[in-house]
């Protein structure tokens, strides 16, 4: 959102976000003692010191610059703008309590709930405020980016289709330049040849140049930037091989030289903490409630069939990393051995290994598999850290032997209990056609879209639909 903007809107909206602050600080102070909890305790507005106010204004600020909530690369989407104000709130609302607790003890405990209440509605009210009004103006006034597309392949085509999905971000697509006229996107004309660069440049008041070309392009690339160096516009590159990186291409330094590295991570360091901290959380809670349960299913399975109730499985993990991932048995012991008289293969050759009925699963396991409940040990797989409450589904090796290179994309994160694919069909879907999903959501990773799935998990186990 503040990309197009550039300093001018970052400091207006730090400030913006330090006299909300103050202000939702100050709200609290005066309903303190006027909301119906506590107020015999107090009979007059809480008066905070000076001291305190100068002390959130510090804190915000420091906070939310070293968690980089001014970055517009980690806000261009509303989830993840949203999510990081979220987290940098939170963050600097806990370093507040503990220097309120070295300092102003006195400063009511109700006070604090009322002031991060209200500072987090008031930070996320401004921002979605301002996306409303950048989406009625359309993105455009009168610092519209008016931007060029050099090439008109699929490397051009894409970058054209993420320009228009964010057109509120103020960038006006004039059209493509390439050497075959007949290529368009849309509607979006080729308004000439690469040989005639700076003449559409300056013709039609072009501030963005993106060069967007293929590998064996290089020479040509070469001249068009020496062209284009005669001209005031703004240019960049998007490789042709950004399409080789699993999920996004990070340009580092490397002792003075400027490299692209092509597997970068798909959750940050960041990310990765904050999942792994909701998953300890999250999963502890759950194991606690669980465990009641979990003691009566293991009995009835133990009842209904000889062989342990917990069934261990190796799995691939994240990074291809292969673990026991737990369950309750649903099937017959010795299941694993007869699998290859259930596998069967469809018209395109993808195997299918799981159907609805399968000779091996058992009366109890049945009745768990419809609502998931032999998913329950897995539980302490997350808590162990060999996979994630929300993640791609952990794979058979001998199905992980099959996969196509870029299905193999789905490791790079950790592998959950449930999922985006599970949410959208549970085992009515093929492995490929799951793959895809999985994709889908590490390409889309947020906090919020795993509180999203979890939530839709609860549904999809209540309808019972493609569980088996």
């Amino acid at each position: 959102m503040l990309k197009r903007f550039g300093t001018n809107l970052t400091l207006a909206l730090l400030v913006s976000d330090l006299v909300l602050t103050e202000l939702a600080l100050y709200l609290a102070s005066y309903l303190r003692p006027r909301l119906g909890w506590g107020t015999t305790l107090i009979s007059q507005q809480a008066r905070l010191s000076p001291y305190v106010y100068l002390m959130v204004a510090a804190i915000w600020g420091v906070t939310f610059l070293v968690l980089s909530v001014y970055d517009a690369k980690r806000t261009l989407r509303a989830v993840d703008e949203i999510q990081v104000v979220c987290v940098a709130t939170s963050m600097a609302t806990l370093i507040f309590a503990g220097a309120l607790y070295l300092s102003f003890r006195q400063v009511s405990r109700l006070l604090f709930v009322y002031f991060f209440a209200l500072d987090l509605v008031f930070l996320l009210a401004l921002r979605v405020f301002l996306r409303l009004i950048f989406k009625l103006l359309n993105g455009r006034s009168h610092q519209s980016r008016r931007v060029l597309i050099i090439g008109a392949g699929d490397v051009g085509v894409k970058v054209a289709r993420m320009i228009h999905e964010h057109a509120w971000t103020g960038l006006e697509l004039v059209g493509y330049l390439d050497d075959d006229p007949a290529k368009s996107d849309n509607g979006l004309p080729v308004l000439g040849t690469l040989a005639q660069a700076q003449y559409v440049v300056q013709t039609y008041q072009v501030n963005e140049v993106i060069i967007a070309l293929p590998l064996r392009a290089h020479e040509r690339m070469e001249e068009l930037v020496q062209s284009l160096q005669k001209t005031t516009v703004n240019i960049r590159v998007v490789p042709d091989f950004f399409a080789m990186a699993l999920f996004q291409a990070k340009v580092e330094d490397f002792g003075g030289m400027p490299l692209i590295g092509l597997r970068v991570p798909a959750l940050s360091e960041f990310d990765r903490l904050i999942k792994r901290a909701f998953d300890l959380i999250v999963g502890s809670v759950l194991l606690l409630i669980s465990l009641p349960i979990m003691a009566i299913i293991a009995i009835a399975i133990k009842l209904d069939s000889p062989g342990p109730a917990i069934f261990r499985q190796e799995r691939v993990g994240e990074n291809g990393r292969p673990f026991l991932m737990y369950k309750f048995r649903s099937m017959v012991d010795g299941a694993e051995q007869m699998q290859e008289q259930v596998n069967e293969v469809d018209k395109e050759g993808h195997i299918i290994h799981k159907k609805p009925d399968d000779p091996r699963v058992t009366r109890v396991g049945r009745f768990i598999r419809r609502f998931s409940l032999d998913e329950l040990p897995q539980l302490f797989n997350v808590l162990k850290g060999e996979m994630s409450l929300v993640g791609p589904r952990p794979e058979l090796p001998w199905l992980v032997e099959k996969y196509k290179p870029w299905q193999r994309a789905r490791f790079t994160v950790p592998q959950g209990i449930t999922g985006w694919w599970q949410v959208n069909g549970r085992s009515n879907k093929l492995m490929h056609e799951h793959t895809e999903e999985d994709i889908f959501y590490i390409k889309n990773y947020s906090l919020l879209l795993d509180i999203l799935i979890l939530w839709k998990t609860v549904g999809a186990v209540l309808k019972r639909e493609g569980a088996y």
